[in-house]
Order: C-alpha cells, then sequence, then structure tokens
C-alpha cells in the first residue's frame, strides 16, 4: 500500500471520527432536561410591511432587532455546542473548586433555557424599540417551534410605512433659557431633529443631550436634559409627525439662569485628614491655592487650571481642567466640587481637591535568560523616579542596569559584561526659542536625555556610547500626539579589537558595521494616531505612526562634506554621520463581534546615507524575521535574496537593510476563558539600496522585489490576562526569498523532520504583534 492511499484512508477515518463527535455532542444537549425544559437555540427576526422599505434598513431592523433578544443561546464551535457538552459531561462537584468544577463551569457552559415569560417578554421589547423607531401601531408576533426538545422562535414585525418628522418647534419665549435654546436650535446644521427625517426617540434623546451640552458651555451648570420635554402629534396625518421641544414647567429657577466663577480654591496637598477652612488661602494670579507646606510651585496652577475667575462656567473648561491636573502625573486622584457663592448672585465657588501620588519611587529588576548560542546570563536593573523635583510637576528619572553573560562555542568561553546609566526630565510646559502650537486640552512636555552605556565582549571588543537629547512631547487630543526631537545626539566608540575578531571583521561585513564608530546629530519627528485610545464600539479603528529621522543635514551644508569626492568632513575631531530615514506604519482594526477582529498591518520605511556618509548607521537600518515582523522566519535574519545558511547549522549575524516592506494579516478569535487564538500570515523583507558583494542579491531592484518577498503563515495561542497578554505564536514559510530553485522556495513537508527542524518557528512574547 502506498503513502497516499494510507493518508487517503486515515483522513476518511478521522472525518468519521469526527462526524461521531458532533453527532454525540448534539444528543448530550438535552439529556439532562427535565419535564417540560426546552433548550433555547436561538431567534430570527423578520420584517413583514405594507410599504415597500428597503433592503439596507430592513436589515438593519432585522440586525436590531435580533441584539435586543434576551437570553443569548449556547456558544457553538462549527455547529456543536461543546462547552455545553462540557458542561453536561461532570456531576455536580461537592466542592466549588478543583478540576472537575473548573471544567464545568469555566471550561464548560449551562444550557440556555427557554421561558415563555422571557419570550414574550422579547416580543414587547422588539414591538417597543419598532415604536421608538417611529413604526406606530404596529406588532410583532412570535411563532416557537420545539423538535427534539430544542425551542426556536421566529419574531415578525407587521409594519407599516415610517413615520416621518414634519415640523420642530423650540421654546420661543423671552427668558434667557429659551433664548440660548434657539440660538444653538433653529435653523442650525447640526441640530439632529429635521423635518424629512424619519421620527426616532434617541434622536430625540440625543438632540437634548446636545442642547444640555451647549448650555453648559454658557453657564447653565444646574440644566440637565430632562428638563427637556418632546411632544410627538402623529394625529396629522399621511404618516408624518410634528414634534414640539419644550421646558418642563417644573424645571428649577437655578437651572434657568447662566452662572459665572467667583472663586477658584485649589487645595494642593489634599488628604481625607486635610483642614480644608479657606483662610489659609493665598492669592495667585486669581486662584486661591491653600498649600502650607509650600510643596508646590503656585505657576503650575495657573498654567494648569483653564478656568478664571469671573468668567462664565463652561463645562469644556472644567474637563480641561481636570484633564491637564491629571496628565501632570503627580496626583493621584484630582476632584473638583462647585458651590453657589453665598454673597453673590449666578455665581459659582469652584474647590479643587488635589491629592498628591508619591513624589519619590524606586523599582528594581532581575531578569534571567538562555539562548539557542549557549548564552547564558542576566540583569539587574533599577529605576528611581522624583515626580516634582523643582516644585513644578517636573519628572525626573534615573536609571541602571548591570548585565551579564556567558558563552560557550566551539570550545571558547566568551563572557560580556555591559552596564548603562539614563538620565531624563520632563517639564510640564513647552521651554523653545520658538512658538509650538498645542492643545490646551493636554499639557506639554519639554525633555532633556542623557545616557551613557559600556558593553564588554571579552576576546572580542569594547563599546562605550554617549548620548543626549532635547525636544518636546504634546497632544492635539487623545487620539494624536507629537513628539519632536528637536536635538539628538549619540556617539559610538568601539575600542580594544583583539586579533581574532579583526579577521572576522574584515571577512564579515555585517559584524563590522555592528561594531562601527558613529557620531550622530540631528533631530526626529514622531506622529502617532490611535483610535483605539479613547474606548469606543466602532466597528472600524486604525492607528498610524510616521517617523522623520535625520542626522548631520545642517552640519553637511555648512562644512561641504561629499564623501564621494574624498572630502568627509568631522566636528570635534569626530566623522559625523549623515543620513535621512523614513517610517510608516499603518494598522486597520475590523471588529467581528466581542472577541472577533480580523487586523491588518502596513510598514513600509526607507533610510539613505549621503553628503558626509556611504553606509547609514546600523543602528538605525531595518531588520525583518522575529516575534512581531515575519513570524516564520527567525529574527533579523533576512535581506532580499541573500541566502546566509542554514540558522541551525550556523550563526546568523544580523541582516541589515536600508529598504522595508512588512504586510501582516491576523484573525484573533477567544478560545474559552482568557485564552484566545489567531490564525496570520506575514509577508515583506528587507534590502540594501547599494550593491553588497558579501551578501549577493540583497539589493533592492523593481524586477526582483516581488521574487524576494517572504510569506509565512502560522497560528497563535494568547492568554489575556489584562494587566498583560502572552503570546504564544506557531510559523512556518509559505515562500523562501532567497535566490534558490522554484523548488526548494516553495517546499512545505511537515512529514520531514529536517524540514519541520529548520522551517517551524516558535515565538514566545508578551502583547500582541501589532
Amino acid at each position: 500500500m502506498n503513502l497516499k492511499k494510507i493518508h487517503s484512508i486515515h483522513f476518511k477515518h478521522l472525518a468519521v471520527f469526527a462526524g461521531l463527535v458532533l453527532l454525540l455532542a448534539s444528543c448530550s444537549n438535552t439529556k439532562n432536561l427535565g419535564p417540560g425544559q426546552n433548550l433555547f437555540v436561538g431567534s430570527k427576526e423578520k420584517i413583514k410591511s405594507t410599504d415597500k422599505i428597503p433592503s439596507k434598513k430592513r436589515k438593519e431592523l432585522e440586525s436590531e432587532m435580533s441584539s435586543l433578544v434576551r437570553p443569548e443561546p449556547n456558544s457553538t464551535i462549527l455547529g456543536a455546542r461543546f462547552k455545553l457538552t462540557v458542561f453536561n459531561m461532570f456531576k455536580e462537584p461537592k466542592k466549588p473548586k478543583g478540576l472537575i468544577y473548573w471544567l464545568k463551569y469555566k471550561v464548560g457552559e449551562p444550557p440556555v433555557l427557554a421561558s415563555n415569560s422571557a419570550l414574550e417578554k422579547n416580543r414587547l421589547v422588539l414591538q417597543s424599540h419598532l415604536e421608538n423607531e417611529g413604526f406606530f401601531r404596529d406588532s410583532v408576533v412570535m411563532d416557537t417551534s420545539v423538535k427534539n426538545k430544542k425551542l426556536s422562535v421566529t419574531y415578525t414585525a407587521l409594519v407599516d410605512t415610517q413615520y416621518i418628522i414634519n415640523n420642530v418647534s423650540y421654546p420661543n419665549d423671552s427668558s434667557v433659557l429659551a433664548k440660548n435654546i434657539q440660538r444653538y436650535a433653529v435653523g442650525k446644521k447640526y441640530v439632529l431633529l429635521k423635518p424629512n427625517n424619519p421620527y426616532s426617540l434617541d434622536v430625540i434623546k440625543d438632540e437634548r443631550t446636545r442642547i444640555d451640552a451647549r448650555l453648559k458651555d454658557k453657564g447653565f451648570y444646574y440644566f440637565n436634559p430632562d428638563y427637556l420635554l418632546a411632544k410627538a402629534d402623529s394625529t396629522i396625518g399621511n404618516h408624518k409627525v410634528d414634534i414640539d421641544l419644550r421646558i418642563k414647567p417644573e424645571t428649577p429657577s437655578n437651572a434657568r439662569l447662566p452662572y459665572y466663577i467667583n472663586n477658584v480654591y485649589v487645595f494642593a496637598d489634599y488628604d481625607i485628614n486635610s483642614d480644608t477652612t479657606r483662610r489659609k488661602a493665598k492669592l495667585f494670579e486669581g486662584y486661591r491655592i491653600v498649600d502650607p507646606n509650600h510643596k508646590y510651585n503656585p505657576k503650575i496652577f495657573s498654567r494648569t487650571l483653564v478656568f478664571k475667575p469671573g468668567e462664565l462656567y463652561n463645562r469644556t473648561d472644567h474637563n480641561l481642567s481636570l484633564n491637564r491636573l491629571i496628565t501632570l502625573g503627580i496626583y493621584k486622584f484630582v476632584k473638583v466640587r462647585f458651590e453657589p457663592a453665598r454673597d453673590s448672585v449666578q455665581k459659582l465657588n469652584a474647590f479643587y481637591y488635589l491629592t498628591p501620588t508619591n513624589v519619590k519611587s524606586i523599582r528594581f529588576e532581575v531578569s534571567g535568560l538562555t539562548k539557542s548560542n549557549n548564552a547564558t546570563g542576566g540583569e539587574f536593573s533599577t529605576n528611581w523616579r522624583h515626580r516634582n523635583l523643582f516644585k513644578g510637576a517636573e519628572l525626573f528619572t534615573i536609571a541602571a542596569n548591570f548585565g551579564f553573560q556567558t558563552q560557550i562555542s566551539s570550545g571558547y568561553n566568551v563572557n560580556t559584561l555591559s552596564y548603562g546609566l539614563e538620565a531624563n526630565l520632563f517639564v510640564p510646559r513647552i521651554i523653545a526659542p520658538f512658538r509650538l502650537n498645542t492643545s490646551s486640552a493636554y499639557v506639554p512636555q519639554t525633555k532633556f536625555g542623557a545616557s551613557y552605556k559600556f558593553y564588554n565582549r571579552t576576546t572580542q571588543y569594547t563599546l562605550r556610547s554617549i548620548g543626549g537629547t532635547y525636544g518636546y512631547v504634546w497632544k492635539d487630543n487623545i487620539k494624536n500626539e507629537h513628539e519632536f526631537t528637536l536635538i539628538n545626539i549619540n556617539a559610538v566608540k568601539p575600542a580594544n579589537f583583539t586579533d581574532s575578531f579583526k579577521a572576522l571583521i574584515d571577512t564579515n561585513l555585517t559584524v563590522r558595521r555592528s561594531v562601527e564608530k558613529q557620531f550622530i546629530i540631528g533631530s526626529i519627528y514622531n506622529y502617532n494616531y490611535n483610535s483605539q485610545a479613547q474606548a469606543n464600539t466602532k466597528k472600524n479603528n486604525f492607528y498610524f505612526n510616521g517617523n522623520v529621522d535625520a542626522s548631520g543635514n545642517l552640519l553637511g551644508l555648512i562644512t561641504g562634506a561629499n564623501v564621494l569626492k574624498g572630502e568627509k568632513k568631522k566636528i570635534l575631531g569626530q566623522e559625523f554621520t549623515q543620513y535621512i530615514k523614513l517610517e510608516g506604519d499603518f494598522r486597520h482594526y475590523l471588529k467581528l463581534g466581542k472577541y472577533n477582529s480580523f487586523n491588518t498591518r502596513f510598514d513600509a520605511g526607507i533610510a539613505a546615507a549621503y553628503g558626509n556618509d556611504t553606509l547609514v548607521p546600523f543602528i538605525k537600518e531595518f531588520f525583518a524575521g522575529g516575534v512581531s515582523d515575519l513570524r516564520g522566519f527567525r529574527a533579523r535574519t533576512l535581506v532580499g535574496g541573500y541566502y546566509a545558511g542554514n540558522p541551525r547549522e550556523k550563526l546568523v549575524w544580523d541582516q541589515p537593510g536600508d529598504v522595508k516592506l512588512l504586510l501582516s494579516a491576523e484573525y484573533r478569535a477567544k478560545l474559552f476563558s482568557i485564552l484566545r487564538y489567531a490564525l496570520f500570515a506575514d509577508a515583506g523583507n528587507v534590502w540594501t539600496l547599494k550593491y553588497d558583494s558579501e551578501r549577493p542579491g540583497s539589493k533592492f531592484s523593481s524586477k526582483d522585489f516581488m521574487s524576494q518577498i517572504a510569506v509565512d503563515a502560522g497560528i497563535g495561542l494568547r492568554a489575556d490576562v489584562s494587566i498583560l497578554i502572552l503570546r504564544l505564536d506557531v510559523a512556518f514559510p509559505l515562500h523562501l526569498p532567497y535566490n534558490l530553485p522554484n523548488g526548494e522556495k516553495y517546499k512545505i513537508d511537515f512529514g520531514d523532520s529536517e524540514w519541520r527542524k529548520n522551517n517551524i518557528v516558535w515565538n514566545l512574547a508578551i502583547g500582541y504583534p501589532f
């Protein structure tokens, strides 16, 4: 019997077995039900109309009706209720703990039983929903079907023509409140209630909320949407309705008048035992600051608070002030209270109670590692921070680390020692000789940074790095963030090369470039947009990160650097690097359900050296392969069509490139409990812009680059434990980018142990890949 026939028999057996499992699972769903009990297996919602309803509107109504039906039936996988089957497999445990309890109640799912009262309640809810959507005097009928103790129900809505708005009227008396409502309602484009639009109760509620928001920004602190009453008259005929929006007679007098800010009190060092008497307040630029221990510079509050005494109350300014106080990072709790001023009419006193967080904190971390190249070691790091260094909400951080690794390879013992120190100062305002327009909603920051790193690889070399930064971080809104590093300096100096390492770098360009001397002095601009930064229920969400990194451009222009003509220039005795790097990372998140989504990512970049350099610094180049990149290939091993050898048999050094293209797609869904799974595919590569004799096939070519696209696919398992996500992905290549015969480029052979060893890649990581 040949191998193909054996595989065919095994597949048939597997298919029969799977069918039996599905059948048994289906039968076991109802075996434990008592007399008169039926398993609720789902509902169907239909619209029957005497008037022609557009197909899109019909589907929307049916979808809305479906979302209102309760309860939801037991979940299914490939049509089988496996979770219910698991629940029925085990008897009730004596104690609420142990494996059986976990399997029955955490993995399993109890049966969802049909109830006449619940079904009738659904019918009434659906009928009420249709009335709220303008289908008046219509009805919903219910039809149930029971088969093998499984009950399904069909709800059919018998509807007539949907009512539309004929006319909308607003309060028109001479009161201040009525005049303000008229100002923000009549004839305005942003009004939600408009003639000839379909009647909708939800739209009426949204219009009341919109008017309330407008009034809150004009001083009507005590007003709320419930003080507006919408009367609908559907008796005018022709399936039309008049809406009269009026102020309720019982609306209190304080809700009918605008209020102004009287005094603003800031309790800058508040806790539950604090003395909140106002007499200790000191006046500063109109604000009354209570800070008996002088912990904070009062300028913080005049810069941060948007409310000014004497101004009309404005809820937008109210929320802005709260948001800005929170983003300072020095307060654990921020609370504000308003009360009528005792000696003034239509005025409010504002009280800010600010509870500080710990000013100083320190964190220690210890980690260990082992690598496939026989390297083992660990790292110790500490991070100290001060959140109010100069009493102006400045954040000062110092981070130090010390690491050690040892590697035994080919009989040689190589030790690696590293340590570093980094300090950063964040000042909550823009310090610049020019004006930078920022949103008043968020506190901008000026960042100063300095770092020193030392790396000693015994038997090979030592490396020292000194860096400094100065720049700004600010936001337009919660979704947009800008970071502009005006000055970015990084000097890397290798030394103490051993003879054996000199021989290696003479024959290996990649190794030589990884330890090259560098002096980077330039600027970096980063823009980030994330629609998910604000919680939403949108079906489509987007993410974009754009980065522009340039070095040596001004120096190159001043000095006239031109390495191609032999004019390589220096500053402070050091040759400086000149390059420009552009990168864009675009992502789309398509929500398909509560736990289901289809997500895509496109990442592209290019880096080019010129003027004073022929090559982009190694640390600024692109790499392909790894846990969040091309997951079917080992980390940083790809470049064009160059084949560096089997990474299982020989060490493959990092392969840098000047051009990068990456496209990833991933379907994510819930498995059970905290476990999620994913199906994914990745495609892309990196290339050099110039010919590299040591890496043939690495140069980008419009003719060849498509055949050099690496493609992989795989499956992932994720544990979502709220505070972090543990991810395990396994992937394999579908298309090898190397300059190999086509038969080898597409080779997939799971039956070959050698192929599996060389091509199946396991990735363990924290967080999603994108």
